[in-house]
């Protein structure tokens, strides 16, 4: 079992949210919360916060970027083979509306191929809090075989 999943278990959401900002810092910018995290499927959530508003009093735009990145990050981390490792090599976002509310990023890898190196396009949603979509990104990352 991959060592974060190890530690999602034990921790729970809560105090896996709060660790996993320790581990990698920059995520505190968006105060995510895990609301799953298992094998293929990720859902994080990321409180509307004067933080990560734009100019225009909207959630800013690389603020969803990072709430993206969290959760595609971890599904991978915790769905590739102990033997494996992982690199983002790329994103594409498509912005749709203005986010004024909570957002909830879902990341859903369930048909990925996660046993063969190779890359890897990782599909995130994000949604506000009516759910409607107002982001949507891939994350490409490289497995490989750690060898």
């Amino acid at each position: 079992m991959r060592e974060l999943y190890g530690l999602y278990l034990k921790l729970g959401n809560e105090r896996f949210s709060e660790k996993i900002c320790e581990i990698v810092p920059y995520f505190a910018t968006i105060a995510p919360q895990f609301i799953d995290l298992r094998p293929g499927y990720a859902a994080v959530s990321m409180p509307n916060r004067h933080a990560v508003h734009n100019h225009l009093g909207t959630v800013h735009a690389i603020a969803m970027c990072n709430l993206a990145e969290i959760a595609a990050g971890l599904m991978a981390d915790v769905s590739v083979s102990d033997s494996s490792r992982w690199i983002p090599t790329g994103m594409q976002v498509q912005y749709l509306t203005k986010a004024k509310t909570d957002l909830q990023a879902v990341a859903d890898g369930l048909t990925i191929d996660w046993e063969n190196p190779g890359n890897k396009d990782l599909p995130v949603s994000i949604i506000d809090a009516a759910g409607v979509e107002v982001c949507r990104a891939v994350i490409t990352i490289r497995i490989d075989s750690g060898q």
